[in-house]
């Protein structure tokens, strides 16, 4: 069973746990399959590569690792985190702050 994916691409999210708790960043990929999503500067990991055209040295290169999206919160327009939900509006789905009913663009 699959959690529904309600964040997306160039969404800002807040890590509620794990190691980069309390972090925030842009989402670069979504992966709805997997339930997971790719943070800018969230769940760095260190990997070695061969020598190549973008890195003609090669060696130990820093990047980042998908994360569940169990661990992530949307931040609304005042900086806070929330939950999101969804509504029917005019016969289409839109998300919403629980909370505040603020939609989300």
């Amino acid at each position: 069973m699959s959690i529904k994916v309600k964040l997306k691409k160039n969404d800002t999210v807040k890590v509620i746990s794990g190691q980069d708790k309390g972090k925030e960043g842009k989402i670069l990929e979504v992966y709805p399959s997997k339930n997971k999503a790719l943070v800018e500067g969230i769940n760095m990991v260190s990997k070695h590569t061969k020598p190549n055209a973008t890195h003609p040295q090669g060696g130990i290169v820093q990047q980042e690792a998908p994360i569940h999206i169990s661990n992530l919160m949307l931040i609304d327009s005042k900086g806070v985190a929330r939950r999101v939900g969804r509504k029917v509006v005019d016969g289409k789905i839109i998300r919403v702050f629980n909370k505040t009913g603020e939609v989300i663009k």
